[in-house]
C-alpha cells in the first residue's frame, strides 16, 4: 500500500501507522514531511514538493539499550551500572565531548579510544561496547571493587593505584556519589 499525500496532526500518530505498515522500521525509512505556513504538517512517501524533507527513523534508544545488555552481557557488568556510567557521563547524549576531549555515550577519553580500537567513539554501538569492556577491565583491575573502578573510570587508574583509594579530587568523589546513586536508583533500591 503506497500513500502519495496526507495531513495528519499529530506526527506521532502517522509514524506509528506507517511503523505498523510492515511492522520494521525500514517502512518508515522513506518518509517524506514539511510544515506548510498555515502550521499543518504534510506526509508522503513520494513527495513532490521541494519542501518535503525525509525523516529518519528514531530508533536509536532501543539500539542503545540493545548494546547496553548486550556489552553487559559479554563483558559481565550489571546492565544498570552501565546505564548509570552513561547517564552520569553523557545524559544519554550519543555526540557528547567534554572540556577533557571525552566523546559520546561514555565519554572515553582519546588515549582509551586508542587503547580499545575504537574506529568512531560517536557511535553509540562502538562507544558502549568499548566503555563497558573498560569498565569491566578496570572491575577485574580493582579485584571487583566497584568504587575503585569507577574512580578509575573517572580520573583514571595511575592515579587510583597512586593513592591506593579514591583520589583526593572532588569531581571524582562527586562522580562516585552520582553513579552510585543512580545505579541504586536503576536498581530499584
Amino acid at each position: 500500500m503506497k500513500f502519495r499525500y496526507f495531513t495528519l496532526i499529530p506526527a506521532l500518530a502517522v509514524w506509528a501507522v506507517f511503523l505498523g505498515l510492515n511492522g520494521s522500521p525500514a517502512a518508515a525509512a522513506e518518509i517524506y514531511q514539511f510544515v506548510s505556513a498555515d502550521g499543518v504538517l504534510h506526509f508522503t512517501n513520494v513527495p513532490t514538493d521541494p519542501r518535503y524533507r525525509r525523516m529518519e527513523p528514531v530508533r536509536q534508544p532501543m539500539d542503545i539499550q540493545q548494546t547496553i545488555r548486550h556489552s553487559a552481557h559479554r563483558y559481565n557488568v550489571d546492565p544498570e551500572l552501565v546505564k548509570a556510567v552513561i547517564k552520569v557521563e553523557s545524559d544519554f547524549n550519543p555526540s557528547a565531548v567534554s572540556k577533557a576531549g571525552a566523546m559520546g555515550l561514555m565519554q572515553l577519553m582519546p588515549a582509551t579510544v586508542d587503547t580499545l580500537k575504537v574506529r568512531d567513539p560517536f557511535n553509540p554501538h562502538e562507544n558502549i561496547m568499548g566503555g563497558v569492556r573498560h569498565l569491566s577491565n578496570l572491575l577485574g583491575e580493582f579485584g571487583g571493587d566497584l568504587t575503585l573502578a569507577l574512580a578509575a573510570y573517572h580520573a583514571g587508574a595511575t592515579r587510583v593505584k597512586r593513592y591506593g583509594d579514591v583520589p583526593p579530587i572532588a569531581a571524582t568523589q562527586r562522580y562516585i556519589q552520582k553513579v552510585l546513586a543512580t545505579y541504586s536508583g536503576y536498581r530499584g533500591q
